[in-house]
């Protein structure tokens, strides 16, 4: 089991594209209280629910008809797992870790595409559409989510309880026991709601963390 965790670490770092970091320096994550860190490359769990959010190179057939966004209910499945980046134009780099109150930004590792949100409703509850959209370079405030930390916490560190508010739109990233029956039969909807909720809460669950850099 160890051995394949290890090597499912180092398939992640040979299929991302790092500035600075390299496979030696990353730590694959088995314990609370790891800190996260931009270039990080990790599964958000539903903190109600346990599903990972998903996603895939399926479009919703209404809304943006973007990429879907679902929660997945099995573990073990590479496409639960999002890149942790710093919005543009920010001093963020790489290693660095992340404040409560920091804007930043989920990169879906398979499709590159970005976890976004807009004024769409989303298919089954008619809430906030979430989708993945635009690539490595090109990403737009759509693309923004500010990280806000539940409790005492000032930095975000692994199963810490977090939320995710989206700029444009003001909704939290959320989802719920409602169930796609088709396409995605057996995932669950996320989608964005703009009240503060317990289905709105997740966790940085399994990963790949990349080490935090230390100032000189």
């Amino acid at each position: 089991m160890a051995i394949g965790f290890f090597a499912l670490a180092l398939f992640l770092f040979l299929g991302l594209d790092l500035d600075h970091g390299s496979p030696s320096s990353a730590s694959a994550a088995s314990s609370e209280g790891v800190e996260i860190t931009y270039g990080s490359v990790l599964k958000l769990m539903h903190e109600k629910t346990k599903f990972r959010l998903h996603s895939h190179d399926v479009p919703y057939g209404s809304g943006s008809g973007q990429q879907s966004v679902t929660g997945f209910p099995n573990v073990d499945d590479s496409n639960s797992y999002w890149i942790v980046r710093p919005q543009p134009g920010t001093s963020a780099k790489q290693g660095d870790t992340i404040k409560s109150g920091t804007i930043i930004r989920l990169q879906h590792m398979r499709t590159r595409k970005w976890l976004h949100s807009h004024l769409h409703a989303s298919p089954i509850s008619g809430n906030l559409e979430v989708s993945c959209f635009g690539g490595d370079s090109d990403s737009d405030s759509g693309d923004y989510w500010r990280l806000m930390i539940e409790g005492s916490g000032k930095t975000w560190k692994q199963e810490q309880r977090v939320r995710l508010q989206h700029i444009d739109t003001g909704g939290y990233l959320h989802s719920h026991d409602k169930k796609y029956s088709r396409i995605a039969g057996g995932q669950q909807e996320v989608c964005g709601v703009r009240e503060k909720r317990a289905d709105n809460v997740w966790l940085a669950a399994e990963g790949v963390y990349l080490p935090v850099t230390e100032t000189k």
